[in-house]
């Protein structure tokens, strides 16, 4: 069981990370316009910010300080998901470009939201 959980961990922190460069990709793909500017400013450093919680979680040094950095990239993993439907809705880029991106931002969520919960029902 120890190894699986060490394999989903790093398969969580990699699907971050190449989450972020999608991201990043579809910041450079956008209209040079004021209104895509901000939202893109927002989602890069919302997006950005689920791995590197997670990554700050792995060197946690109590329980709970993990969980910290656990829910604070939950909430960045939500706040994606804002960003993108934003995106979508005003037409600064293409539905088929950004509901793959929706999809992995809801995953990654669905991912720490169950984590944490094992975490908090979990006794030491």
């Amino acid at each position: 069981m120890q190894n699986f959980n060490s394999k989903f961990k790093s398969d969580l922190k990699m699907r971050c990370y190449k989450f972020s460069l999608d991201i990043i990709s579809l910041a450079d793909e956008l209209p040079n316009k004021r209104s895509s500017w901000i939202i893109i400013d927002q989602l890069i450093r919302s997006a950005t910010s689920i791995g590197a919680n997670i990554t700050e979680a792995k060197a946690s040094s109590s329980r709970l300080e993990f969980k910290k950095f656990n829910e604070i990239a939950l909430k960045s993993a939500n706040e994606t998901k804002y960003w993108l439907c934003l995106l979508r809705d005003t037409k600064l880029s293409k539905k088929e470009r950004i509901e793959p991106l929706l999809n992995e931002a809801i995953e990654l969520s669905n991912m720490l939201a169950s984590g944490i919960l094992k975490l908090k029902n979990k006794k030491f």
